[in-house]
């Protein structure tokens, strides 16, 4: 037999070896899921619902949350009002959370911390039925309900909470979900900007550059501390330049009287802006337009 076969035949043999190995881990692995899948099937169909329990405790504490959900929602109603009520509506609740089913989580902790407000875990109940609305808050250009909702729940843990364990947590949520509420009011005054003169969207009357000043200026009133108030007060500016532009001579030279007032007003309140020329320009233009309309 030549080197290069007894060579192949080890190979061969080794590839056996490890074959039969894989097959074997193989059908343990099956074997142990099949197990488990029948053990937790035996467990979910019993009437003994304090085994029940105990299983979705084990289940809750190895990580297993699908499983503990669907135990524990199987035995809340009946676990109400006994020593374990409070503890198997709350583990219901935060195995809803690590799941990232978040809708589901904050009604769970709402139900806890209105049912047991002197409860053992009503303060983390409260905050995670915040927390479980921030999860879910959709991003900036879409409907901003649930962002209002978990504005509302942040401020109730507050005021129910005063001295609460995660205040600071609670208050950095609200900056960050005020932000999102400000995203929204800017993407909106912009895009009315960006439409400009187009008025396919104006079926109620006025124009978008009309819209854009009063989303902006309901920004500025409503988020007064915002960091993004220069932007708003910028497209505000530029919005009453172009709409004095495009007016009609009726009214021409009361909304460019409008526009330098308002220009003035951007710089005295934003003197080093890097939109300080574009002020100073629109004062040039607004002002020859009012000494020609004057004259004539």
């Amino acid at each position: 037999m030549t080197l290069q076969i007894m060579e192949l035949c080890v190979i061969l043999q080794v590839k056996r070896i490890m074959m039969k190995k894989f097959l074997i881990w193989g059908a343990c692995t099956i074997l142990l899921l099949s197990g488990c899948a029948n053990e937790f099937n035996r467990v979910y169909k019993t009437t003994n619902n304090d085994y029940k329990y105990e299983y979705a405790k084990e289940s809750f504490a190895n990580g297993k949350y699908n499983r503990a959900t669907l135990l524990l929602q199987d035995v809340v109603t009946v676990m109400k009002g006994s020593e374990n009520g409070q503890e198997c509506l709350y583990m219901l609740a935060m195995s809803c959370y690590n799941n990232k089913d978040y809708e589901t989580a904050a009604q769970y902790f709402k139900k806890y911390y209105t049912s047991y407000p002197k409860g053992t875990y009503a303060e983390m109940a409260s905050f995670y039925t915040g927390q479980s609305l921030y999860m879910s808050t959709p991003e900036p250009r879409l409907d901003q309900t649930p962002t209002m909702q978990a504005i509302a729940a942040f401020q109730e843990y507050l005021d129910l909470f005063p001295e609460a364990t995660l205040k600071d947590v609670a208050h950095d949520r609200l900056y960050e979900l005020q932000d999102k509420l400000v995203d929204k009011e800017l993407y909106s005054a912009k895009l009315y900007y960006d439409l400009g003169s187009y008025f396919g969207n104006c079926t109620n009357g006025g124009s978008n550059l009309e819209a854009c000043i009063i989303t902006a200026q309901n920004a500025i009133k409503d988020f007064p501390f915002s960091r993004k108030r220069e932007e708003f007060a910028v497209l505000v500016m530029k919005s009453k330049f172009e709409l004095a532009q495009q007016s009609v001579e009726a009214r021409r030279l009361d909304r460019y009287r409008d526009a330098e007032d308002e220009c003035y007003g951007f710089l005295n309140e934003y003197p080093d802006s890097q939109h300080r020329k574009t002020a100073e320009k629109y004062i040039e233009q607004c002002k020859k337009y009012t000494k020609n309309a004057i004259d004539s």
